[in-house]
């Protein structure tokens, strides 16, 4: 019973290596995320919208960004399909594939806030790249002040 546990553990382990398309020390494809777009607050209304960019040079299968607010969410949210909440300020989506030097499709979301603040730091970022490896993280973390004017803030 024990062997067969230890196989079934190295399997899942190995497909999960295979997923993410590299084996312990050999690098992954590379590519380069990037994400730009706008953010917009009113009266505790986030608007936030971007679009995933792969620089390249190899395709990305699937990534994953978060988006992280310097203050709380408030506790009912709709978020859109591929989008789900991992923490009290925490927002994660998927990206979808994105081939390489192509943009990808746009993500849109509104959040409330809990309360209305005057201003709220927006951070965005990679937590998942589909197995590439991207040797330049500058572009894939952006961080965007956004004050609580209706007015348009570009990243």
């Amino acid at each position: 019973m024990r062997v067969l546990r230890v196989l079934r553990v190295g399997a899942v382990a190995g497909a999960a290596l295979a997923v993410m398309g590299a084996a312990p020390g050999v690098p992954g494809p590379e590519a380069d995320l990037a994400y730009h777009g706008s953010a917009a607050m009113t009266a505790g209304r986030f608007d936030v919208r971007f679009t995933p960019r792969n620089h390249g040079p190899s395709a990305v299968p699937d990534a994953t960004v978060r988006l992280r607010w310097s203050k709380p969410l408030a506790d009912r949210q709709t978020l859109p399909e591929g989008c789900a909440r991992s923490g009290d300020r925490v927002v994660v989506c998927r990206t979808g594939a994105l081939a390489a030097d192509e943009a990808g499709e746009r993500i849109e979301l509104r959040v409330r806030l809990a309360g209305t603040p005057s201003e709220v730091l927006l951070e965005l970022d990679t937590v998942w790249g589909g197995g590439a490896v991207d040797g330049n993280r500058a572009n894939d973390q952006q961080r965007v002040l956004v004050l609580d004017t209706s007015d348009t803030y570009y990243f």
